[in-house]
């Protein structure tokens, strides 16, 4: 038998390589924050974020003892990874042969075939791993495992497509929550400014999906247009150093040089404090739009017959469904208003900022317009604005210019998190509700909630949902929810003391947020912390109660949070059996939704098998 000693040394050798591959992951993650170029853009990209979903898995398997070959199996496969998005990722078959692109194909193949082959071979169903990093990583899987055959199929080296594309619907694993859909936000801005609704837990995933898949179509609609015909050529002040792609939003850096806005607000997230083009160190971070040269580049695509890489060519706004919309006097005015909003007069800034906020409340169009002239930047630095009137006014508008999904990566690319995060914890009553709104709008797209998760705002948000106004609990509920969908950001909620104020949630007398606390609740309980704190919290009988009373959401979220806590545990099963659970539990299998059905039949199997062991005589020893 292994000695404790022994155990805990090969846990902290698994632990050491675990880190190890973690910071792997985190050499992928910056090649990709730099952006992929060339025919195998959509191959690196895919394999990237595919790869970044095993972190969670890493994360939670550090405390056990994970074998060290498979293991080191792992970080084979992810040394590959880094190395092929490395020579891929800007791979340019114009100065290529077709047997290079063909060979980075095989490449592919190997190493999607490598990497499946290491998760197959990682036991991580030994593990006491939450159910949703279980399910993303089985996704990975076959994913890798499609890529795999398709990669050995007939490929044409000369296309774009020449990797797989598998579906927005099936990367985002099958994670069930509650969320707002872009509609529902739409109206809480519109009735001035929000009302937040909790959905059911299920409904979530064709909500965040839906808006995911409208933002990623709106997206290539934009970034389809900029291809030009083979016989135009580019002039390359035009394009981006970085991205080597014509520019929609070009900006100055300190030392003169231009560039697309998005690839080099990347550059900068991920640390880098030089000009990618001439080295030199960068005096500050200030972005400038080069207005100059945005309509230069708007011009030249009108005189080639090539569509320019956004919404607006020529003041007119192409609509979803192909017409355009001139918008020439509503650009005027915006623009007008954005100089103001850089006005050295208070007045001045109250008065556009005012404007700002009631335009982007009005429409889509407004918030694109809005974006468009370049207002995210200005108005994230006026988050810091000492002015109470001007920073309510400013506040609500990033609530409302989020509402558009192109505008959200916008407000990400402008770091608005941190000053949101401080708005959240000094501002006033409204303020901090605004931003709490703002912060789970910004949350709707997965990559958010890390960034978010990790600016501390999770306890700020705690401490709104304990103290809030009634709307200001509402939207520290949901914002808490969506971030905590992300496994890491659960830790950093119970820590924060979350549990003891839904618990208190789930007692008051006045009951208006119980179906939050519950949601909220279901969707901590897959985590071991959390349910250590409800344990000790003494939920059990609250739990117990609310199985025969109350909503069907309800009774479904209770005996979804008494199953995590049940199971497996002998302690927890007698207890509820005591209470009297099977009775109301066997209604809810019989009559509940199908989700409450299911969790009800299998935590009564847990009761039946554990009623079983008690019966039976001890053994008799001769």
């Amino acid at each position: 038998m292994q000695s404790p000693l022994m155990a805990r040394r090969d846990v902290e050798n698994s632990n050491a390589m675990i880190t190890e591959i973690q910071s792997l992951l985190c050499d992928v993650s910056k090649s990709s924050c730099i952006g992929f170029t060339g025919v195998f853009k959509k191959d690196c990209v895919d394999l990237s974020r595919r790869v970044a979903l095993l972190y969670y898995l890493l994360e939670e398997i550090k405390d056990f003892e994970v074998p060290v070959g498979s293991l080191s199996e792992l970080m084979e496969a992810i040394k590959s990874v880094e190395g092929l998005v490395v020579s891929a990722g800007r791979f340019d078959h114009d100065m290529s042969s077709d047997g290079a692109a063909q060979k980075i194909v095989l490449q592919f193949h190997s190493v999607t075939w490598k990497l499946e082959k290491a998760l197959a071979n990682l036991p991580y169903d030994q593990f006491d791993i939450s159910e949703e990093v279980k399910e993303q990583v089985d996704l990975v899987r076959g994913q890798l495992k499609r890529a795999t055959k398709r990669y050995c199929g007939p490929q044409d080296s000369t296309s774009h497509s020449c990797g797989v594309s598998d579906s927005l619907a099936e990367e985002s694993g099958s994670t069930q929550a509650i969320v707002n859909d872009h509609q529902e936000v739409e109206s809480k801005v519109e009735v001035i400014e929000h009302e937040t609704h909790s959905n059911d837990s299920d409904d979530m995933i064709d909500q965040v999906e839906r808006s995911r898949i409208e933002s990623a179509k709106a997206s290539s609609d934009v970034s389809g247009l900029s291809k030009p015909s083979g016989s135009t050529v580019i002039p390359d002040d035009f394009l981006c150093p970085i991205s080597l792609e014509l520019m929609k939003d070009p900006v100055i850096v300190s030392t003169g040089q231009t560039y697309e806005r998005l690839y080099i607000q990347r550059w900068i997230n991920c640390g880098n404090t030089t000009c990618p083009k001439t080295r030199q160190k960068l005096q500050n971070m200030t972005l400038t739009p080069n207005y100059v040269l945005r309509s230069l580049i708007t011009q030249w695509c009108t005189d080639h017959n090539v569509d320019h890489p956004t919404l607006l060519a020529n003041r007119r706004l192409k609509k979803s469904d192909g017409t355009c919309l001139d918008v020439s006097q509503d650009i005027d005015l915006i623009e007008a208003i954005v100089l103001n909003l850089s006005s050295h007069s208070i007045e001045e800034q109250r008065t556009a900022a005012s404007k700002i906020r009631s335009l982007s409340k009005r429409s889509t169009d407004n918030r694109i317009l809005i974006a468009e002239a370049g207002a995210i930047p200005i108005l994230v630095e006026l988050l810091t604005s000492e002015d109470a009137i001007t920073l309510e006014h400013v506040v609500t508008s990033m609530l409302n210019l989020s509402i558009y999904d192109n505008n959200r990566e916008l407000i990400m690319l402008a770091n608005a998190v941190p000053s949101l995060v401080q708005v959240l914890k000094t501002g006033t009553m409204e303020t901090r509700e605004n931003a709490a709104a703002t912060l789970f709008s910004l949350s709707l797209d997965d990559e958010n909630k890390i960034i978010i998760g990790a600016s501390g705002a999770i306890p700020l948000l705690v401490d709104l949902l304990r103290s809030g106004s009634k709307r200001g609990k509402n939207d520290a509920a949901t914002a808490l929810f969506n971030l905590c969908i992300y496994q890491g950001n659960k830790g950093k909620a119970v820590r924060a003391g979350i549990i003891f104020v839904l618990i208190n949630m789930l007692t008051e007398s006045n009951g208006l947020m119980v179906d939050e606390a519950l949601t909220i609740l279901s969707i901590l309980a897959s985590h071991q912390e959390a349910k250590a704190a409800m344990v000790r919290a003494c939920v059990i009988p609250n739990l117990v109660n609310h199985l025969t009373s109350g909503n069907s959401r309800n009774k479904e979220n209770a005996t979804s949070i008494l199953l995590s806590l049940c199971k497996r545990d002998n302690d927890n099963l007698g207890f509820i059996s005591r209470l009297g659970a099977v009775i109301p539990l066997t209604e809810i299998a019989e009559s509940g939704t199908e989700r409450a059905q299911r969790k009800a039949s299998s935590l009564l199997g847990y009761l039946q098998r554990f009623q079983d062991s008690q019966q039976q005589p001890p053994e008799q020893v001769d």
